[in-house]
């Protein structure tokens, strides 16, 4: 047993993504970030659905065919696949831990 809120990386010059678990249709991941946001050039366009949950901090994301969605702690969002996106702010001011669990 693993607690999500535990163990967070002290280092946060980057924005960090940890797998939990990967299987044939689906995969889970922890993504610690602190005022990070996605690169500037481009979209996310993943293949796969996506269902992400802020379990610390706070964090917005945009679509490029709008809106733009803030999330707080508990907040959760489904994002279809191919649904252009990216993550245009997260708090720089305290750590935000989102779980990721991509699935097709």
């Amino acid at each position: 047993m693993r607690n999500l809120l535990a163990g967070l990386p002290s280092d946060l010059e980057d924005e960090v993504f940890e797998p939990i678990l990967e299987a044939e249709h689906v995969r889970i991941e922890r993504i610690v970030s602190k005022g990070h946001t996605s690169p500037q050039k481009g979209w996310y366009d993943q293949q796969e659905h996506e269902w992400v949950v802020v379990l610390e901090g706070a964090g917005t994301v945009l679509f490029e065919q709008g809106p733009e969605v803030h999330l707080e702690e508990g907040d959760h969002l489904t994002i279809p696949a191919h649904s252009r996106h990216r993550v245009s702010w997260t708090d720089p001011e305290r750590v935000t831990v989102w779980l990721a669990v991509f699935y097709l």
